[in-house]
């Protein structure tokens, strides 16, 4: 294998024969880069060499699903990658234009222990990149990531007999239909099914009319431009969108979903946008009722009132939190057999018998589906208006170089931990716990909390807030707390977006 590098220009002679991979690519949990800026299709072919490599390298049997999202790009890059998987040694089983948690499924229903999935989720056009794993339901973390870099860049992989591919057609069906079983409506309920012009768009409006949802479709026509918003579930211009059109349509809810399905993100009847981890709490609440004495997942950025709620504690549920990521939420659930696992960006992941251990933004649809139709006479809003009272920002990302984000974490959790360990304070209040399992979550003494911690596919930290008094005391966490202490170093850009 050519060993890759990293300081190619396009338009180069080099360029069409040399491998560019940029090593910041290899993240956490998966892998993403800028097509042509910090990798070519040499370099994805590498990767796929690299992959079938390791997978003969653990011992694992070398078949592989693959599928690519909707851009422009992805169906080119799937062919490189199954180029270098081929090469490898690997027998190539290629379901076609997927969303993730479709090729997650196929993993299951086609036999194949391995997956690598094209996609760049909801990067801005210009991203791509693979989700891998080789144990379902798992993805790669960051044992496995590691060591496929070092494959990769070293120039490691090992070229092998025995590459086979076989195409799968219409593979959507049997997945929707694998979707809806697990979910038929008794009363009608009238759902926005928001796709942003991503893949989704061809799954999901399908799939909630077959569990009985009336549907109203918004951007569901698949355009790799993204011509009104970029297909984030979490974003505040996807999000106002949303619940302006429950708000035209008198909607029951809005679900929207990412740009590789496997998000999902929730308006309520009244226009208001539900972030992931009350949408969590609330699921939890009904789940744990029917499943007693459950265990649930949730990550770092998730509200604290799943340790404090007076439902779960009666319903003898326990509530585990975990770092960020969908590969540590997905790992954490199938290693302690929870039910269900929370993460605030919108991932759900469901073990039996309501999923099979993945995060799937349509399954997620039909659980909250569901919960409304176990719940008849109550509306979405009802429901959220039961929990207790807690103020929780939007997800905030400072921009920040990959290069130099985890030592500029580093700094600012050791800043952090001195306070705490010094009886510090902030806006007032004592600093009970400053919890640094990923990043760092300063806990205070009426539970109100702040979050940094470093993203794990851009080149940005993250910025959560919440207040347990008021809006605006979670607005004053952030405005008077966290900003200008992030301010004062000088590797800190501007936010994606601010409360």
């Amino acid at each position: 294998m050519l060993k890759p590098r990293s300081d190619l220009r396009p338009n180069t002679a080099d360029y069409e024969t040399v491998p560019l991979v940029k090593p910041t690519g290899f993240r956490e949990y998966d892998a993403r880069w800028i097509l042509e800026k910090e990798i070519n299709l040499l370099g994805i072919q590498a990767l796929g060499l690299g992959l079938a490599t390791y997978v003969h390298e653990i011992g694992q049997r070398p078949r592989i699903v693959v599928g690519h999202d909707y851009r422009s790009y992805s169906l080119s890059v799937k062919q490189a990658l199954i180029v270098g998987l081929l090469e490898g040694g690997m027998e190539v089983v290629d379901i076609g234009l997927a969303l993730s948690p479709m090729a997650y499924f196929a993993q299951f229903e086609l036999d194949c222990p391995c997956v690598a999935m094209v996609t760049a989720s909801h990067n801005e056009n210009g991203w791509t990149g693979v989700k891998m794993g080789a144990q379902p339901p798992l993805t790669f973390g960051p044992d496995e990531i590691g060591r496929l870099k070092d494959i990769v860049l070293n120039g490691e992989g090992v070229a092998r007999d025995g590459g086979k591919l076989t195409r799968v057609d219409d593979f959507r069906e049997r997945y929707i239909a694998d979707i809806v079983a697990k979910t038929k409506l008794t009363r009608p309920i009238k759902v926005v099914a928001a796709c942003g012009n991503g893949t989704a768009g061809a799954f999901a409006p399908e799939a909630l009319r077959r569990m009985g949802a009336e549907v109203i479709e918004m951007d569901v026509e698949l355009d790799y431009t993204f011509p009104k918003y970029n297909p984030n579930p979490e974003d505040h211009a996807m999000l106002s969108q949303m619940a302006q059109k429950v708000r035209d349509t008198g909607a029951d809810v809005a679900l929207g979903f990412d740009g590789d399905g496997d998000r999902c993100g929730v308006v309520d009847d009244t226009g208001e946008e539900i972030f992931a981890d009350k949408i969590g709490l609330m699921l939890a609440r009904d789940l744990s009722a029917l499943h007693t004495d459950a265990t649930f997942v949730v990550d770092v950025k998730s509200t604290g009132l799943y340790k404090t709620d007076a439902v779960l504690k009666a319903n003898g549920a326990e509530t585990v939190y975990w770092k960020t990521g969908h590969s540590y939420i997905k790992r954490k659930t199938a290693e302690l057999g929870a039910l269900a696992g929370f993460e605030k960006s919108g991932h759900f992941f469901f073990n039996a018998p309501l999923g099979h251990g993945y995060d799937d933004g349509i399954v997620a649809a039909g659980a909250i589906l569901a919960m409304l139709d176990r719940n008849p006479g109550k509306k979405l809003s009802d429901l959220k208006q039961a929990l207790p009272d807690a103020w929780t920002s939007l997800t905030m990302s400072p921009h920040c170089d990959d290069e130099l984000k985890y030592e500029v974490l580093e700094r600012i959790v050791a800043e952090y931990q001195a306070l705490a360990d010094a009886g510090g304070e902030i806006l007032g209040r004592k600093i009970v716990e400053a919890i640094t399992v990923n990043g760092v979550r300063v806990h205070l003494e009426d539970g109100s909390w702040v979050l940094v911690r470093a993203s794990s596919n851009k080149p940005e930290l993250v910025v959560v807030v919440e207040s347990m008094r008021s809006e605006g005391d979670m607005r004053a966490l952030f405005r008077d707390e966290v900003k200008p202490r992030l301010a004062k170093y000088g590797e800190i850009g501007a936010y994606n977006q601010e409360i």
